[in-house]
């Protein structure tokens, strides 16, 4: 876990590259290299799949990593020991989007790059408001409502925190929950959470049905809930004004 301390919350670099040399080979690529699509939300809202971390380096340019575990397996062969990596890895934009990756490899420095492709390839859009009827202040600090998460023997429940209470969480669920953009939470588990993929898998099973549950435009209003980065989202609750209004 050492090295995964030296890459705490890293910029990604292929940004620069990509912007000159990247030659889009699916049909969301070429839209987005086009310039129809500027923004995460709308690639996602098109419901083409995302197979290309090209696509989110151009759209969500601060992205940053966070190595959440380095397990080393070994295996006996005929020909010897066979030693190989498997690397978990988080990445986010600390304004509403966050993907889990996992990858394996001979070395670790390249499974931690494909690692951090293949969470770049899962990245999810989250909600954001403020459920805490202890708080009220409407503004997008944490969940907007419970949810549940689980993977494996690992269960957990994310609820409402006021302003000012933090990430009340482990240190995987923590990690994650920064990338992610939520700043208070409260969190409650069970099972064998020292296993951190299973954790890590948990907590990315609950930010993803935070985006399932269907919730009635007055209370969108009323929680403040914001659905990915803030600077799109004023365009959204625009939307709903009028639909109202009308």
């Amino acid at each position: 876990m050492a090295r995964g301390n030296q890459r705490q919350r890293r910029p990604s670099r292929p940004r620069e590259m990509t912007s000159i040399e990247w030659d889009p080979k699916t049909r969301l690529g070429k839209i987005i290299r086009s310039g129809k699509i500027t923004n995460m939300k709308d690639a996602l809202e098109t419901g083409l799949p995302l197979r290309e971390s090209e696509i989110v380096d151009l759209l969500l340019p601060d992205i940053q990593d966070e190595v959440i575990d380095v397990n080393m397996v070994q295996r006996m062969t005929d020909s010897g020991r066979r030693v190989r990596f498997v690397i978990t890895v988080a990445v986010g934009n600390n304004d509403g989007y966050v993907g889990l990756g996992q990858a394996k490899g001979k070395e670790v420095g390249s499974s931690i790059r494909k690692a951090i492709e293949n969470a770049k390839l899962n990245i999810i859009e989250i909600r954001r408001g403020c459920g805490s009827w202890e708080c009220g202040c409407g503004k997008p600090h944490t969940v907007p409502y419970a949810i549940k998460g689980k993977s494996g023997s690992v269960e957990i429940v994310f609820k409402p925190a006021p302003q000012g209470i933090g990430l009340a969480t482990g240190d995987v669920a923590k990690k994650m929950l920064k990338l992610a953009g939520i700043k208070d939470c409260w969190a409650f588990t069970k099972g064998k959470t020292k296993t951190t993929v299973n954790y890590a898998k948990a907590v990315y099973d609950a930010l993803q049905k935070n985006t399932q549950m269907r919730v009635m435009n007055n209370e969108i209003r009323k929680i403040g809930i914001l659905s990915g980065s803030e600077e799109v989202l004023s365009k959204d609750h625009q939307t709903i004004k009028n639909q109202e209004d009308n």
